[in-house]
């Protein structure tokens, strides 16, 4: 193991030393109650301890989903500790979201600590108050995994019966089995994992679910390629003949549907993945849409079409995302209207040969019937493959965001764009978003050192890559709020050097840290292939032409220069030189830093009004949750976005009050053309207010 040098500085940014960032906010009790559309309760709380500033909807998910339900010491107002007759400590569940948020900072300071990763003492408080703060006012949130796991054992003393995980120990560096469930936690959301040709041994199709079931069960998610597994009809070692990969698929479906992630309501989340040289491949195509047509008839005849219904529950393929591979020579062949072979995974010998263009059409057709299958573009992936000495990139997590090497494991971050933006001053705080993007890469890192993981091979996948997740939310409401549309050149250009600067700094911090830990163990053998792909991000950031990258067969779309707010462009190039010499100089910590994830339930609980880089698709939502009920969200842009228009508030009041009861601006008072035109506006200004807010005007 690399000897540990001094450890890194950590600035202040948000809080001052001696303060309580726990105190930079009001809190007041509240309770939190969801229930179902007749009324009844699926869950409540009443009293919980929550910062004032919240919306309800976001008490709601940390309060339901997030606050650990048992085997906490509780305590009386007073701050009292209850015990029982016997004078043993009363357990439940945690009341106050300063416990759930001080369970994680403390315990990614702890291990950051022990595992010298800070200068000093200071650095280590400062890395927690920060950290604390970001929490408390929503700027940043990590994957759900680490709100259902970290810090149990540290903050109260939780153990639990051994489950089966794994972790690598870094003195020997040799994998060893946790000794119970939570000294370790389980970080971790997006899991890839191998599967081979074999029912019942280890690694085999039977052990999948099992390893799937370990994941699940903490509240991750997991895919896999099942491309190795043998088609219908293939020979079997006893004489017989297979019954194919479907057969087995929903097996794994039907496991996957028995388990609560996280031991709560949410669904587990699975992702399924065939190559398209698979001979059932036809088959998994339209898997999905034949099962959901199956559920249109049962609804026909009188069942419920409720998502958790009978109805759903009696087909299959209703528990995972299902994807197919698709490379350049695919695409070709559709170009060329060629046929395709179906391959036999025994021998390899072609079993069917179908049309190209039919094949295609069937993805598309099943595609729009159902959503499934998605589309992952083998060739293009690989071109961006940080670490192939050891393999391709075969599978993803279920939503697709992280690609890697199989049996390894990504943990996610996600920051809150719109924190960042002064909606008076109309600015981007630039340094406060790489401060922390800084903090968030290390607290990742830090994640992968103190986790345990639910194989022998993820566990060291995990140690030998690092692998991390930073990413964002919100982009669609803070473009609505800078008055830019979503789909224009200057919104891409937005996008881009912000995710670029995501990325370009997290690569940079992760080079910092090699510095002080040592690079990620695998990166010597795939030091060429890193600083390739670092160098094409680079080029990237300036515009580069296709004939200046290494290794790309595709066209690169770089940041528009005449497009990107110079003070943004500047700082995406000046990240990505970092990054590059850095790297050269140090290695990386980690093979990946970044994801774009959904960020479905921590998007409401920072309170965003859109997820990942997704656009609002409605300006007042329901939101039906897996476990029952339901939330209304309205979207906080829009008092933003008329501010912004040149609205006052007194009309902006007005109109969201409008736009809550019906659901749409369309007839809101003051918003039509002869009011606007009377107020100055022009109809180039006309036509980019309905830009911004789609339907605004009546018809």
């Amino acid at each position: 193991m690399t000897e540990a040098k001094v450890g890194m500085r950590i600035p202040r940014r948000f809080t001052r030393a001696g303060d309580d960032p726990f105190e930079s906010t009001d809190w007041e009790r509240r309770d939190s109650r969801i229930t179902n559309p007749d009324g009844s309760i699926v869950f409540e709380m009443l009293g919980a301890e929550v910062p004032s500033s919240w919306s309800q909807v976001a008490i709601d998910i940390i309060v339901s989903k997030y606050f650990r339900k048992a085997g906490v010491p509780q305590f009386d107002e007073d701050g009292n500790q209850l015990l029982d007759s016997n004078r043993q400590p009363v357990l439940g569940p945690e009341r106050s979201a300063r416990q759930t948020i001080s369970r994680l900072a403390e315990t990614w300071r702890t291990w950051g600590e022990d595992n010298g990763y800070f200068a000093s003492a200071d650095d280590a408080q400062a890395f927690e108050d920060e950290l604390v703060y970001m929490l408390v006012h929503q700027i940043a949130s990590p994957n759900s995994p680490q709100w259902f796991n970290t810090g149990l054992n540290q903050a109260y003393g939780l153990t639990g019966p051994a489950q089966g995980f794994w972790f690598v120990d870094p003195n020997t560096e040799e994998a060893v089995l946790s000794d119970d469930a939570y000294s370790r936690p389980s970080p971790h959301a997006c899991f890839i994992m191998s599967v081979k040709d074999d029912l019942v041994n280890e690694g085999g199709i039977m052990d999948l679910w099992m390893r799937e079931a370990r994941l699940f069960k903490f509240g991750s998610g997991t895919g896999t390629n099942f491309s190795s597994i043998r088609g219908m009809g293939e020979p079997l070692s006893g004489g017989g003949k297979s019954s194919g990969l479907m057969s087995f698929l929903k097996i794994g479906d039907r496991s996957a549907g028995a388990i609560r992630s996280g031991g709560t309501t949410r669904r587990a989340a699975k992702m399924v993945i065939l190559d398209l040289d698979h001979p059932d491949i036809e088959e998994f195509i339209s898997w999905k849409m034949e099962e959901e047509n199956k559920v249109r008839a049962l609804i026909a005849s009188g069942y419920s079409s409720d998502f958790n219904g009978e109805a759903y529950q009696t087909v299959s393929g209703q528990n995972s995302n299902n994807s197919v591979r698709v490379t350049n020579e695919f695409l070709q062949a559709v170009i060329n209207d060629e046929y395709w072979a179906l391959t036999a995974r025994t021998n390899g010998e072609v079993m069917k040969k179908v049309k190209a263009r039919d094949l295609w059409h069937q993805i598309a057709e099943a595609a729009w019937a159902c959503a499934d299958p998605g589309v992952q573009f083998d060739t293009t992936i690989n071109e961006w493959h940080t670490s192939p000495a050891e393999g391709r990139i075969r599978a993803s997590n279920p939503c697709a965001e992280y690609q890697f090497l199989d049996n390894t494991a990504c943990n996610l971050a996600s920051l809150n764009l719109v924190k960042f933006y002064d909606d008076e001053e109309q600015a981007f705080d630039i340094d406060a978003y790489l401060h922390a993007v800084r903090l968030w890469t290390i607290v990742l890192e830090i994640s992968v050192t103190m986790a345990q993981f639910p194989s022998r091979e993820i566990a060291e996948g995990s140690y030998n890559y690092r692998t991390l997740g930073l990413g964002y939310a919100n982009l669609g409401s803070l473009l609505m709020r800078t008055g830019i549309p979503y789909d224009s050149d200057a919104g891409r250009a937005i996008a881009g050097t912000l995710t670029a600067i995501l990325t370009g700094h997290s690569y940079a911090t992760s080079a910092e840290m090699a510095s002080v830990l040592g690079a990620f163990p695998k990166f010597g053998i795939n030091r060429d292939s890193m600083l390739r792909v670092i160098r094409n991000h680079r080029r990237a950031a300036f515009n580069a032409n296709l004939a200046d990258y290494e290794g790309v067969s595709h066209q690169v779309m770089g940041i528009a220069p005449d497009l990107a707010p110079a003070d943004l462009l500047q700082t995406v190039q000046a990240v990505w030189d970092n990054a590059l010499h850095l790297g050269e100089e140090h290695g990386y910590r980690n093979a990946q830093t970044t994801v774009l994830a959904p960020t479905g339930t921590i998007g409401l609980q920072m309170d965003c009004d859109t997820t990942g880089v997704e656009p609002d698709f409605a300006l007042v939502k329901f939101k039906k949750l897996a476990g029952g009920g339901y939330f209304k969200i309205a979207n906080q842009s829009i008092a933003p976005a008329l501010h912004h228009l040149g609205y006052n508030p007194e009309q902006i009041e007005e109109i969201v009050d409008y736009v809550v009861g019906t659901m749409t601006l369309l007839g809101a008072p003051g918003v039509n053309r002869a009011t606007l035109t009377s107020r100055g506006f022009l109809p180039d200004d006309l036509r980019k207010i309905e830009e911004v807010l789609p339907g605004v005007f009546e018809l």
